[in-house]
């Protein structure tokens, strides 16, 4: 199984970014995401600076892939997305039906992402039409769920025409809204945010009155209040897999790289989950429960 950091879900400053990405240089990632995929005011980078990224990554061996938004609102939306479809060099991840579209008009092979609805082994077979390589599991299904389609792909000949890549490792992209849940957190309109998201560079904790962390709002998204890690399930993955994604958080992600590296190459040892992870769905019970 190869690694795979997906794209930066937060907004951080662009020396941050930039920072972050040199350090990626020489990390356990084989595949990097790149590109906003949550908000088009997040501007610290433009699409020509995602590009020139990727090309750094790319001469340093990585397989570099730029995402889509998931979520498009408006004209000047879809001119980005354009330019990412049609940058020519990098292979690129669609987050929605609009860029799926584009993808397919110019006959460029893609990435199905986890943002996309796709349950099922007939959809899979419509997207590899249109030319898809790899699917990304939507994060709320379960292994038995994927047990079940890859067992429909298998008997509709078109197993071995994509990847499956599994979202192992982060707070969990559960939903998106054309509301702005963080700019709604300090009293701001969403055409006046300020970019405060920018404040929060892994998001901001939503809690019960309880205390109990439920979600985590990021700009227009809403994740699982939970960090997702699936290290131990790593074995139960054979097979099954072909990619785990960590979604950069931080730092520390390199350092998850590194755990799942010895996981896949089976010289790690299983570990305790914290007290503020899970990995439910993919035992097919509640999201944030946690079976060891």
């Amino acid at each position: 199984m190869k690694l795979a950091l997906g794209p930066l879900l937060y907004y951080w400053e662009k020396q941050t970014v930039e920072t972050f990405y040199q350090q990626a240089l020489t990390s356990e990632a084989d595949i990097i995401y790149l590109g906003e995929t949550v908000c088009s005011k997040r501007r610290e980078l433009k699409t020509r600076d995602w590009i020139n990224l990727a090309k750094q990554l790319a001469d340093a061996k990585k397989e570099v892939v730029l995402s889509s938004m998931a979520l498009l609102e408006a004209p000047s939306e879809i001119k980005i997305l354009r330019q990412i479809c049609e940058n020519g060099l990098f292979k690129v991840e669609a987050n929605d039906l609009g860029a799926v579209q584009i993808l397919a008009e110019n006959k460029v092979p893609f990435v199905c992402g986890p943002a996309i609805n796709c349950y099922n082994a007939s959809v899979i077979k419509l997207l590899i039409n249109k030319g898809m390589q790899r699917w990304v599991m939507p994060v709320e299904l379960s292994r038995d769920w994927l047990i079940k389609i890859l067992a429909e792909c298998t008997q509709l000949g078109i197993r071995e025409q994509f990847e499956v890549e599994l979202f192992a490792h982060g707070h969990i992209p559960l939903a998106y809204s054309a509301r702005c849940f963080t700019a709604r957190s300090e009293n701001k309109a969403k055409d006046d945010c300020k970019l405060c998201c920018i404040k929060y560079p892994v998001g901001r904790p939503a809690t019960t009155q309880e205390d109990q962390q439920v979600f985590v709002l990021n700009g227009i998204q809403t994740q699982s209040g939970y960090c997702y890690n699936l290290l131990n399930d790593v074995p139960s993955m054979q097979g099954l897999v072909d990619i785990i994604r960590v979604s950069p958080s931080g730092t520390e992600s390199f350092t998850s790289l590194q755990d799942y590296r010895a996981a896949v190459n089976g010289t790690g040892s299983p570990i305790q989950l914290a007290s503020k992870e899970c990995n439910g769905f993919w035992h097919k019970i509640a999201g944030f429960q946690t079976q060891q």
